[in-house]
């Protein structure tokens, strides 16, 4: 039996991961479960699952999901606090991580299981934007086995030469693109941006997401952290990733090498695939996910995206472009902003330009070690919530002259 922690399983992805692993019941022990503050959702799933552990980081929430689940789940022991996380990843009885937390919240406990030397199914895109260079080292120095869970990463896993080392340039590999979907505004005019709700924004045209997520697919931020995320986990530069935009979300990524040929991976759009693919690695395994039908599907449609009108995927670029601790700056920014617009204190193209003047006044300096990582993310939230603040009052001065 293999043990598999999933930290994050309140989301999307973590309950993709258990719809997965219940498939499995033979092959798969659920050892852990973790999340962040969803203390109801959780207790449904200590109960349903049965895990010898489970942990929410938020202390809080902790001590409401031990109220909920009371007598009921003596063979599960609670823990609590965001060191919990982490010493959930380190277990020994656990082989497996699936590194599910949305945001920088999760960068801990996947550094964790990177440095315990386990096998690292890494959902968490905001860890290798963060601290790339940190987390590759952690997973070469320990021996662990890192596997990309984003549905492009994974895809263009699939699509590479067997043997490959996280963070090294693949032989006769020349690029690799980036496909996606553009998102519930794709074809909305531009002007028409400033009015959107979180409601609009979150309503993904083909995926099943949370709403941060949901968020950046909308903005296409998703896309350029996404391409940060490759370029750290296959050794890439950013003029070696491109992106199109695809609306039927059916081709996840392709690879072209040097001698023409372009290998793609194709599927539904379901996140139950790479999650197999991840868990039964180098083997195959039933996902339950539909099979793709082509002549259902009729026509693959490509095209460039637009960077004036989705000005966050233009500035991931030039982030990756720049690197030391400007994609730092970025994500933290990114995250404030989202929040913020979330809860309607900021309007949906005040997150590019929120993020524009984070970056654009960030000290931008290298961003080697945890603390320096660390600093920059401190700095990048303080002047994003900074920006918010002058915005939102500069609105009230004007409604109050109106």
């Amino acid at each position: 039996m293999i043990g598999v922690a999933v930290l994050g399983s309140t989301g999307s992805v973590g309950e993709s991961t258990l719809d997965v692993l219940a498939r499995h019941p033979q092959r798969f022990e659920l050892v852990a479960l973790a999340a962040h503050r969803n203390a109801a959702k959780l207790a449904r799933q200590v109960l349903t699952y049965r895990p010898r552990y489970a942990a929410l980081a938020d202390a809080q929430a902790s001590a409401e999901l031990e109220g909920l689940l009371g007598a009921a789940a003596s063979h599960t022991r609670i823990l609590r606090g965001v060191g919990a996380l982490e010493e959930l990843a380190r277990l020994p009885e656990v082989h497996t991580v699936m590194a599910a937390i949305v945001g920088s919240a999760g960068l801990a406990s996947t550094l964790a299981a990177a440095r315990a030397g386990k096998r690292l199914l890494l959902a968490n895109k905001e860890s290798l934007v963060m601290a790339g260079g940190l987390l590759v080292a952690a997973v070469r120095a320990s021996g662990a086995t890192l596997l990309p869970i984003d549905s492009e990463h994974n895809a263009i896993f699939q699509c590479l030469p067997p043997g490959g080392r996280a963070g090294e340039t693949p032989p006769g590999l020349k690029r690799v693109i980036l496909t996606a979907s553009g998102g519930p505004f794709r074809d909305l005019p531009r002007e028409a941006l400033a009015g959107v709700t979180p409601e609009a924004a979150c309503a993904h045209p083909n995926w099943v997401m949370g709403r941060k997520i949901s968020v950046d697919s909308a903005t296409l931020m998703n896309k350029g952290l996404e391409l940060i995320e490759a370029c750290v986990l296959f050794g890439l530069t950013p003029a070696q990733v491109d992106i199109l935009v695809h609306p039927q979300s059916i081709v996840h990524s392709l690879v072209e090498y040097v001698d023409g040929s372009v290998l793609a991976q194709l599927g539904a759009p379901d996140m139950r695939t790479p999650i197999a693919h991840a868990l039964a690695w180098p083997a195959r395994m039933d996902s339950g996910v539909e099979f793709l039908d082509l002549l259902k599907a009729a026509r693959l449609d490509f095209q460039a995206p637009d960077l004036d009108k989705f000005r966050c995927l233009a500035l991931a670029q030039a982030a990756a472009r720049a690197g030391g601790s400007h994609p730092v700056l970025l994500n933290a920014a990114n995250e404030v902003a989202v929040q913020a617009f979330l809860e309607r204190r900021l309007n949906f193209t005040g997150i590019p330009a929120v993020i524009e003047t984070v970056v654009q006044h960030g000290t931008g300096g290298q961003s080697g070690g945890l603390d320096e990582v660390l600093a920059a993310d401190a700095e990048g939230r303080a002047r994003a919530h900074e920006r918010i603040l002058g915005m939102t009052k500069s609105a009230s001065v004007k409604g109050a002259h109106a």
